[in-house]
């Protein structure tokens, strides 16, 4: 290798390192303050992370279309969610988890527990329904999945 092509390299990486070392110290001064550089959503969005056996994806979402699905239609309906969404893997054994459940919720409030909209959900929702859940969720599920993880989070945008 001819000593200009190196020397040149090494400047390069060189230059390189001095770069990255200059955005890691403006990152780690960088003080921003909430809704004055970035604005926090007042949507919550509850996401669900869940491990689906292989060999269980479409009896998965059988199942989920009776249940999860069904009830999210009927909480839509009644204004209780704004939406929901379910998400999996290309890569379903790869990670802790292949599918996300995600429920957006208008604000924090839309979380907190209600009688009247627990009663109202249950007029809609409907008794034989409810046991047919029931059974799903206590006797079906465990044998084809498990839930990792449970988490609130909200959108960040920076200004």
């Amino acid at each position: 290798m001819h000593w200009k092509t190196l020397r040149r390299g090494m400047l390069a990486a060189g230059a390189l390192a001095v770069a990255v070392t200059v955005a890691f110290a403006v990152a780690t001064y960088a003080d921003l303050t909430p809704w004055k550089d970035y604005q926090v959503s007042d949507a919550v969005y509850q996401v669900t992370t869940v491990k689906v056996d292989a060999g269980m994806t479409d009896a998965y979402l059988e199942g989920l279309r009776k249940t999860w699905f069904a009830s999210m239609e009927v909480q839509k309906k009644l204004g209780y969610i704004e939406d929901y969404k379910l998400y999996r893997s290309d890569l379903p054994q790869s990670g802790e988890f292949n599918y996300l459940l995600v429920v957006k919720f208008k604000n924090t409030a839309d979380l907190a527990p209600s009688k009247a909209k627990y009663e109202a959900f249950m007029k809609e929702w409907g008794e034989s329904r409810m046991n047919e859940s029931r059974d799903l969720a206590q006797k079906t599920y465990p044998t084809m999945r498990k839930i990792t993880g449970q988490y609130d989070f909200r959108e960040i945008t920076l200004k």
